[in-house]
């Protein structure tokens, strides 16, 4: 029986999505196949391990940015369930569900930790700066933990969107126009770095922090003034800033899985409840609409698929990823918006439900990504 660490929370504006993101992940586990470990970062970067972990994040969460939470009752997340399992050590309890290892058998030590205990898989749940760019992967290179997921240079790439555009470029992926702007540029003089911008992209046009996912930090710009107002927002998030060219689109997913020969599951499309889809349309308002298989041509999913398989290589991508593309309704024309690497895994997320469309289900999926990890540690 494996003994796969869960890690979640962190530092970035992701951490409650991460929560209920790692909540699924734990709860999917086959008991019969793995231990579980959970492993929780708070926002101040404390490390916490053990069956108090999960409780501990939840207790000092925004309740009001807890996906599938009720803003005001506290959590209504059953966390409970895996923090009051009987613990035996590193066996399977009598009960048949899977054990949370006791934390003594692991020691944190702030930004990292030495294992005393056996960990076979670390699963990191960990969405943006701080777990998903590649900084907690370089931890486990160094501890020598095979782990799900991307290492660290995709891991890196697929944070940072200005990078990302560039590599998608020099693969010959079609890529929408964009621009990169930087904070000190916004603060030295705002209306010149909209003019800058203005010159280069028609509106709208999307404001994103160049590291952050969920959509948090992301605006929509159609007026000076809006823009001017999402570069000081995303400019709280990053020192890096991108602005994209907006087009009239559908939102067309697809997930990947594999290594060095991966594939792409049946295309999704989502609907916003809002103009886009931002935090609140993606975890909060609960109106948008789930497509699967997504209402496009069998020509157009080849088309999607494929790009799909060449933006996850063209990263050095591993063990899984979900990739977003833009079809322009007026026009046809697909184009690639970004990967990511450690997609959110809650109940309203499409990385697992696009899989079980294409007949994989959760646990096997589970399965198949801990299976990865073990096969990318070893070539």
């Amino acid at each position: 029986m494996k003994t796969v660490a869960v890690l979640f929370g962190g530092q970035s504006g992701e951490h409650e999505v991460s929560i209920v993101s790692a909540q699924a992940v734990m709860a999917g586990l086959d008991p019969a196949k793995y231990n579980v470990l959970p492993i929780g970062i708070t926002k101040e970067g404390r490390w916490i391990a053990g069956p108090t972990a999960p409780a501990a994040l939840i207790a000092a969460a925004d309740h009001a940015l807890l996906p599938g939470g009720e803003p005001g009752t506290g959590s209504a997340l059953p966390f409970d369930k895996l923090t009051n399992r009987a613990v035996e050590g590193n066996r399977e309890s009598s009960s048949g569900q899977a054990v949370i290892v006791p934390h003594e058998e692991l020691l944190v030590l702030g930004s990292g930790f030495s294992v005393l205990g056996q960990i076979d898989v670390v699963f990191p749940v960990l969405h943006g700066p701080m777990g998903e760019d590649g900084t907690v992967q370089g931890l486990l290179e160094l501890a020598g933990l095979p782990y799900v997921g991307c290492g660290v240079a995709a891991s890196a790439v697929g944070m940072d969107k200005a990078l990302m555009k560039a590599v998608f470029t020099a693969a010959g992926l079609p890529v929408l126009p964009w621009l990169l702007v930087r904070r000190t540029d916004v603060q030295r003089d705002a209306t010149a770095a909209c003019m800058q911008i203005e010159s280069r992209l028609s509106y709208p046009m999307f404001v994103k922090p160049a590291n952050m996912g969920s959509s948090v930090g992301i605006s929509k710009a159609k007026t000076r003034d809006e823009l001017a107002g999402g570069l000081a927002e995303a400019a709280r998030y990053d020192s890096r800033i991108v602005i994209e060219q907006g087009i009239p689109a559908r939102e067309i997913e697809v997930s990947v899985l594999g290594n060095e020969a991966p594939e792409a599951s049946v295309p999704g499309e989502v609907v916003p409840s809002g103009e886009w889809y931002d935090y609140e349309a993606k975890y909060l308002s609960g109106g948008s609409e789930i497509i699967i298989p997504a209402p496009i041509d069998a020509g157009l999913v080849a088309q999607v698929q494929e790009l799909a398989c060449k933006a996850f290589l063209s990263i050095n991508g591993a063990g899984l990823a979900r990739v977003d593309f833009l079809l322009n309704k007026e026009t046809g024309e697909l184009w690639l918006n970004e990967v990511n690497t450690m997609p959110g895994f809650t109940p309203v997320s499409m990385y697992a439900k696009m899989w079980q469309a294409s007949g994989l289900g959760y646990g096997e999926l589970l399965d198949r990504l801990v299976a990865l990890a073990v096969e990318r540690r070893r070539t």
